[in-house]
């Protein structure tokens, strides 16, 4: 019950902070000197997969800590293969977020600009939270089988990405206010190198949580 009970504060800690970070970037609120880059305010924000990514760790989160809590108060005897299913979904999606800001994004656009304001929760506090609690605490029958289930995340929302960035094109050119990634650097054959490369590099985050969650359940 150890296990269960810290992944229960971790869990309420990932809730509490996509829940703050959401609200503030909603808001336009800011705790911390703004560069302006990768921001957004109001609706718009869902158009980022980090937005997107965290809100789903806050949801998968949310679900297992009320399974948590019932388990907890004996009310349950296990909590559903599906709820941690869900939770390896999602955790799957901001590791991805947390990788490709910490390789690609941030030695791009400056550490600092990556991970201020709600970005801090964003791109470094809630994956980090969201790997101990997965890797550590989250024990259930965990099989490489269920890796696909990792790049699901990422499928959605590339068809979204790449459906807006072609629907977009400019003279045949791209414009960075829809490839505001910038993972195509300004040439639309890219869309058939970047594509097979970032559904690799997920497989490949979705084996390593398998991987790493079994290992991290044995200690």
């Amino acid at each position: 019950m150890k296990r269960i009970k810290i992944s229960f504060v971790l869990n309420i800690m990932i809730v509490i902070l996509v829940t703050l970070g959401t609200i503030f970037m909603f808001t336009g609120f800011t705790f911390m000197k703004s560069l302006n880059l990768l921001e957004s305010t109001s609706f718009s924000m869902f158009r980022f997969f980090t937005v997107d990514s965290n809100i789903l760790i806050g949801l998968s989160s949310l679900i297992l800590l009320i399974y948590e809590i019932k388990l907890l108060n004996n009310k349950i005897n296990k909590i559903p293969l599906t709820i941690y299913l869900f939770k390896y979904i999602s955790t799957s999606g901001i590791t991805l977020t947390f990788l490709v800001t910490l390789l690609f994004l941030a030695p791009q656009y400056g550490f600092y600009a990556m991970y201020n304001n709600t970005n801090l929760f964003f791109h470094l506090i809630v994956p980090l939270l969201s790997l101990i609690s997965y890797i550590l605490f989250e024990k259930y029958n965990n099989k490489y089988k269920y890796s696909i289930l990792g790049i699901l995340p990422m499928l959605i929302y590339s068809f979204f990405y790449m459906s807006n960035v072609i629907i977009h094109l400019d003279d045949g050119g791209l414009t960075f206010k829809y490839d505001f990634y910038g993972f195509l650097q300004g040439n639309i054959n890219n869309i058939y190198i970047v594509i097979p490369v970032i559904y690799l590099f997920t497989y490949i985050i979705s084996l390593l949580l398998i991987f790493l969650n079994r290992k991290g359940n044995r200690i």
